[in-house]
């Protein structure tokens, strides 16, 4: 056999095509986006632009609530400090003000 000759070198073209034409078709199979003859990526689907406004759109309300949860535990972390560091008898003295009333 000879490793110069033509049919080696249409079986290397073969067997390159054929892991290409693999490797698309499972990454399409999986979701995973496909690429374009200068290994720059794009979807397989047309609608890649509003999929990104929507995940942009979570991604800010998401933040937007994680921002809120943080501040309000912020204050009960300070109510939590304050109660720990006084002293008993200036606790003790609020408490029994609270009953008075």
């Amino acid at each position: 056999m000879s490793w110069g000759g033509p049919g080696f070198v249409i079986a290397i073209i073969a067997i390159s095509y054929a892991g290409w034409i693999i490797n698309s078709w499972i990454r399409a199979k999986h979701g995973y986006p496909l690429e374009d003859e200068w290994s720059g990526k794009k979807s397989h689907r047309g609608d890649a632009g509003t999929d990104s406004e929507r995940k942009i759109g979570l991604l800010s309300s998401e933040n937007e609530r994680l921002t809120g949860q943080i501040s309000r535990l912020e204050a009960r972390i300070a109510v939590l400090e304050r109660i720990a560091t006084d002293p008993a008898e200036r606790t003790a003295r609020e408490i029994d003000a609270l009953r008075e009333r």
